[in-house]
């Protein structure tokens, strides 16, 4: 039997009960969150429609996440329509060690978002504790820029999102299930936003 620290193994019920943890984490979203995800849509619509950008960015997980999303709205999620301008801050090795190396790590996000972004853009970023220094660092800078901020964070309270004009926070503990509801939020604003280009309808919030 698969164990998952030591000599305890993980049974069915303890499996099983992971996976509700993760379904009420999710379904909490429908109760909670769904005008926030609307806001935030509409946020992402309003700065297309005005020629701006989406910039992504988290570490570790939450970087895959930004460059999945990145893609959703490059590419597509589900429907054929326009190409959407987003830009995951997280993919290029050079630029991303040349910051690190000559400055610093805390500045890895923030210096691109200098170079890349314009008042209106949108800086998005993903953080399950929502107190990292380089995403803190990032959005102060697109603050100062005049971009928008959009965070998906953990728990109420922290300090990306103060910095953020609209912030979706999770109140959970594990970082596993705060990025399952992240992914099922982006999935939806992904989806919201594609449905607007899709039909050229305005979305209510």
């Amino acid at each position: 039997m698969l164990g998952v620290s030591g000599d305890r193994p993980m049974d069915d019920t303890a499996l099983a009960q992971l996976f509700q943890e993760s379904s009420r984490c999710i379904a909490a979203l429908g109760t909670t969150s769904c005008g926030l995800i609307r806001k935030i849509a509409e946020e992402i619509i309003l700065g297309f429609a005005a020629g701006c950008k989406v910039l992504l960015l988290g570490n570790g997980g939450s970087a895959s996440q930004a460059q999945h999303f990145a893609a959703e709205l490059v590419n597509r999620y589900r429907y054929d329509r326009c190409a959407l301008p987003a830009i995951a801050l997280t993919t290029d090795t050079s630029v991303l060690t040349s910051i690190s190396n000559d400055a610093a790590f805390t500045e890895v996000f923030a210096r691109q978002i200098a170079a890349l972004g314009k008042p209106g853009d949108i800086a998005w970023g993903l953080s399950t504790s929502g107190t990292s220094p380089n995403l803190l660092r990032a959005f102060e800078t697109a603050r100062r820029m005049g971009l928008r901020t959009i965070s998906f964070t953990g728990p109420p309270g922290n300090d990306l999102a103060r910095l953020s004009d609209v912030a979706l926070t999770v109140d959970a503990h594990h970082t596993g299930r705060i990025q399952e509801v992240h992914l099922c939020a982006g999935h939806a604003v992904c989806e919201l936003v594609e449905t607007h280009y899709r039909t050229q309808k305005p979305i209510s919030i």
